[in-house]
C-alpha cells in the first residue's frame, strides 16, 4: 500500500468500526491505518452530525464573520494566544512563512465538566460573542461530536498500531481541542494583497488528527510523496480526517502528517467567501510524544528528541506567530 500514489483521498466508513461486527471493525481499521501510512488522510461519513446540526452551525458561523470587523475584534484577545475567541484577518501564517494568510477565524476549546480534573485550570473561559445568541449552543453540539467520532478514529489507530483500543482514551480524556471556524474572506481587488499570499499556506497540522467539515469546496490539496499536489474533495456527507504532527512524532513517522494547503481561487472567484470548521483534536498537555517502542527499528531508527504535547504545542504557536516568546 504505502508504495502506491494515490490520486485521491480514500473514503471510509465509520459505522463500520462502530457496528459492532468484528469483521467490519477489522477492515475499517486496515483500511485506515494503511491509508494513513500512505498519504495521511482520509474522508470518513457516518461521523454523527446531523444535516440539521451542520446547518445551524454554518449559519451562526457565517452570521458572526458578517459582523463589521470593528464588532469581530471586541471578541479578540491577544494574550491568548489565539487560543479563544476571534483571530483577525492575516494573523496566522504558516511555519517558516511571514506573510499572512487571507482568513480570519474563531476557536472554541474544551469545557471541563469534571471539578476533579486539574487539567481545567490550565484552559482559558470560552468566549461567546453576544450578537449571535445560538453560537455557543451550535459549536459546542459540533465540538462534542466531533470529539467523540475522534476518539473512535484514535482506537482504531490504536489498535492498527497493535496497541490496547483504550490506548488514546485517557490522554485525549479533556484534552486541549480546539474547534476552528474560518472564514476564507472575499477579495475584492486581488491586486491589494502580496503576490505570495493564499489562503492557508502549505502546512503540517500541529494536533494528533484533525476532523475538517467544508472540504467538500474547491481549494483544498495534499501534498504526495512524489511532491504532486492533489485535490482533496470530500462529499457533503464527509469530513476529512487527517494525521497531524504529534501522532507522526508518536509513531516515528509511520503515520504521515502530510503537507496540505488552501490554495486561491480563480481571480474572477476572489470575491466570494469560502468557509470550513477543522476540529483538531490534542491530547492532554502532558502526554508524552516520545516515539513508541514498536515504531523504532532498526529500518526506523527513532528521528525526533521525546517531548511533551503542551512543550510541542507551545514551540508550534510561537512558529505560526500566534504567541511571542
Amino acid at each position: 500500500m504505502e508504495e502506491k500514489l494515490l490520486e485521491e483521498i480514500p473514503s471510509l466508513d465509520l459505522a463500520d468500526f462502530r457496528s459492532g461486527d468484528p469483521e467490519r471493525k477489522a477492515r475499517f481499521v486496515q483500511q485506515l491505518g494503511e491509508a494513513y501510512q500512505n498519504i495521511g488522510f482520509v474522508a470518513l461519513k457516518n461521523h454523527g452530525l446531523t444535516d440539521e446540526q451542520t446547518a445551524a452551525l454554518y449559519n451562526d458561523v457565517k452570521a458572526f464573520f458578517a459582523l463589521p470587523d470593528d464588532a469581530k475584534q471586541r471578541y479578540e484577545n491577544p494574550e491568548l494566544a489565539g487560543q479563544r475567541g476571534y483571530i483577525s484577518k492575516g494573523k496566522e501564517h504558516a511555519k517558516g512563512r511571514n506573510t499572512g494568510d487571507l482568513k480570519e477565524f474563531f476557536h472554541v476549546g474544551q469545557e471541563v465538566d469534571d471539578a476533579t480534573d486539574p487539567i481545567g485550570k490550565e484552559y482559558p473561559a470560552n468566549i461567546w460573542p453576544a450578537e449571535v445568541p445560538t453560537f455557543q449552543q451550535s459549536t459546542f453540539t459540533t465540538y462534542r461530536t466531533l470529539e467523540a467520532a475522534g476518539k473512535d478514529v484514535l482506537r482504531a489507530i490504536a489498535l492498527y498500531l497493535n496497541l490496547p483500543e483504550n490506548y488514546f482514551d485517557d490522554k485525549v480524556r479533556n484534552g486541549n481541542s480546539i474547534l476552528r471556524p474560518i472564514h476564507y474572506f472575499p477579495i475584492e481587488n486581488p491586486d491589494e494583497v502580496p503576490s505570495d499570499a493564499v489562503r492557508a499556506a502549505e502546512h503540517g497540522d500541529i494536533n494528533l488528527i484533525t476532523l475538517l467539515m467544508g472540504a467538500s469546496a474547491d481549494g483544498l490539496q495534499v501534498k504526495r510523496r512524489d511532491g504532486k499536489w492533489i485535490p482533496i474533495t470530500a462529499l457533503p456527507d464527509q469530513i476529512v480526517v487527517n494525521v497531524g504532527d504529534m501522532l507522526q512524532r508518536l509513531t516515528n513517522g509511520v503515520l504521515k502528517s502530510t503537507i496540505h494547503r488552501v490554495v486561491n481561487p480563480p481571480r474572477e472567484k476572489m470575491n466570494s467567501s469560502r468557509f470550513s470548521v477543522p476540529f483538531f483534536m490534542h491530547p492532554r498537555s502532558e502526554m508524552s510524544l516520545a516515539a513508541l517502542e514498536s515504531c523504532v527499528t532498526p529500518d526506523n531508527p527513532k528521528k525526533e528528541a521525546d517531548i511533551t504535547a503542551g512543550e510541542f504545542l507551545n514551540e508550534r504557536l510561537i512558529e505560526l506567530g500566534l504567541k511571542k516568546k
